[in-house]
């Protein structure tokens, strides 16, 4: 199993990145998918995920971003927009399953930084 993260760098607030997961070895449709991000001094936290029954985003981030897959490329995605500078974070991909066969795999982060 991989999960190989691209797509972070440096952007003016306001702006726009969009974030990729390439994903090998993983069933969607078994899996819950997501984006997490971790700041300097601060722990991992969610910020979208997808499930069988829809998306979950946290609440700092609904409606700026979206989180979607595309089946046949096997690769998650993070569309960010309107950035804010404390969405500066190392983001990274993950696909987990809590049912048997149980499995949590990350990619390598990669890092956002939201500046002027």
């Amino acid at each position: 199993v991989q999960l190989q993260a691209s797509g972070g760098g440096l952007v003016q607030p306001g702006g726009s990145l969009r974030l990729s997961c390439a994903t090998s070895g993983i069933r969607f449709s078994n899996s819950v998918t997501g984006w997490y991000r971790q700041a300097p001094g601060k722990q991992r936290e969610l910020v979208a995920a997808l499930t069988s029954g829809g998306t979950n985003y946290a609440d700092s981030v609904k409606g700026r971003f979206a989180i979607s897959r595309d089946s046949n490329k096997n690769t998650v995605y993070l569309q960010m927009n309107s950035l804010k500078p404390e969405d500066t974070a190392v983001y990274y991909c993950n696909a987990a399953r809590s049912n048997y066969p149980q499995y949590n795999y990350w990619g390598q982060g990669t890092q956002v930084t939201v500046s002027s």
